[in-house]
């Protein structure tokens, strides 16, 4: 596989910028440099051109352009999310819900609150990753104000059922926010039709730049902004705009929303194919998460008895021009460590350490999906005669 082009398996990580969003940044980046405060007309094209990517961005989760904030990351998006809705409660330190497999933009952050006086309660998951409703529920205190459950795990791929978590929440008259920074784009999501009251996204999740996210917030929905300045965002987000990376969010989700149910299909038959050749070629593989409720372009798999070997058998598909990952980019500087998200369905430590995480994007096609059958079995069983002679 040397000589053909190399193979990117890592869209969990990050997507590829679709040519078409930097086309619709380009101006931005060179001679559109107006500042969308400014009155004069550069500034006044700035402005509307955020105007319109609030349009897009809205349109794609079916929420209202009011009811969006513009942030510098999904990251950020989570903890203004998280933050602003505590500390817009001045009268109680309060209760804040989350489940053990978040990502660490969310239980970072709940844990930081944890340590300011609030309290936390930390759900589990099943053996497949899914969060039980009625866990929720039962967690529910009179003074929570919010529960935070993520759509779409990151590392394994389980979708959540976060309109049911969202009822049970609203039923109980607690704030319920979702991070959706690895679902938006790739499942669907109507926001007025829910009862999600805010909700993450990244611009790089969904074949956009970098460098943006954005919270929907609910009208009527009170937080307290982590960044104080200008006034920029109603308030909650101050700091002069990144105008063209905000544009190239709006393009990407616009594209999104266009592409979203052919592109579910594609990547859901590419993903299928994938999985079962695996399975096939590989008598030691297993696949981690739901088999069935998962992010159509989402691959997690570990390999029996080889699960310490799974970074030898990810730089040795990079070798072949495999780009993949082992679990969250967010923790790739822990390799050594075993995944929390595993852990908490069941893996004991050594197990934990071993996930091979394969993901799919808009670009990826089914002759890429064979190369990597054909050259994947053959480097499992080179590993496994390692890992045995070594015994």
């Amino acid at each position: 596989m040397a000589n053909d082009r190399a193979i990117y398996f890592d869209n969990a990580a990050t997507t590829p910028l679709d040519l078409r969003v930097g086309e619709a940044m380009a101006p931005w980046l060179g001679d559109e440099y107006g500042n969308p405060s400014s009155l004069h007309a550069p500034g006044r094209r700035a402005h509307a051109t955020i105007d319109k990517a609030r349009e897009q961005v809205a349109a794609l989760i079916g929420a209202r352009p009011q009811e969006i904030v513009f942030t510098g990351s999904g990251t950020e998006s989570d903890n203004l999310a998280l933050a602003g809705v505590i500390a817009a409660q001045c009268d109680a330190p309060g209760h804040l819900v989350t489940s053990a497999i978040e990502h660490p933009a969310i239980l970072e952050t709940a844990r930081a609150l944890q340590r300011r006086g609030v309290a936390l309660t930390i759900v589990p998951v099943d053996a497949v990753g899914r969060v039980d409703p009625d866990d929720v529920w039962r967690a529910l205190r009179p003074e929570t104000q919010l529960v935070s459950i993520m759509a779409a795990n990151n590392v394994i791929g389980t979708l959540q059922p976060v309109e049911e978590i969202a009822r049970i929440t609203r039923d109980g008259g607690v704030l319920f926010h979702t991070d959706a920074v690895q679902a938006a784009g790739a499942v669907r999501f109507d926001v007025a039709a829910s009862a999600i009251d805010l909700l993450s996204l990244s611009g790089h999740k969904l074949h956009g730049p970098k460098g943006v996210g954005a919270l929907y917030v609910r009208q009527g929905v009170t937080l307290a902004p982590l960044i104080h300045g200008g006034g920029q965002e109603r308030g909650l987000r101050s700091a002069t705009e990144n105008v063209a990376g905000i544009v190239g969010l709006g393009r990407a989700a616009e594209l999104a929303a266009v592409h979203l149910s052919s592109e579910i299909a594609a990547l859901s038959a590419l993903r299928d194919r994938l999985i079962a050749g695996i399975l096939d070629a590989c008598r030691n593989a297993y696949l981690i998460g739901d088999p069935v409720r998962r992010l159509a372009g989402h691959v997690c798999i570990g390999f029996s008895g080889q699960e310490g070997e799974a970074i030898r058998l990810l730089l040795a598909l990079d070798e072949a021009g495999v780009a993949v990952s082992t679990g969250s980019a967010c923790s790739a500087s822990h390799t050594a460590e075993p995944s929390y998200v595993l852990q908490a369905l069941g893996f004991d430590a050594f197990r934990a350490r071993g996930a091979l995480r394969l993901t799919l994007g808009r670009q990826n096609t089914a002759e890429e999906v064979e190369r990597v059958l054909a050259v994947l079995p053959g480097l499992v069983g080179s590993l496994r005669r390692i890992a045995t002679s070594r015994r």
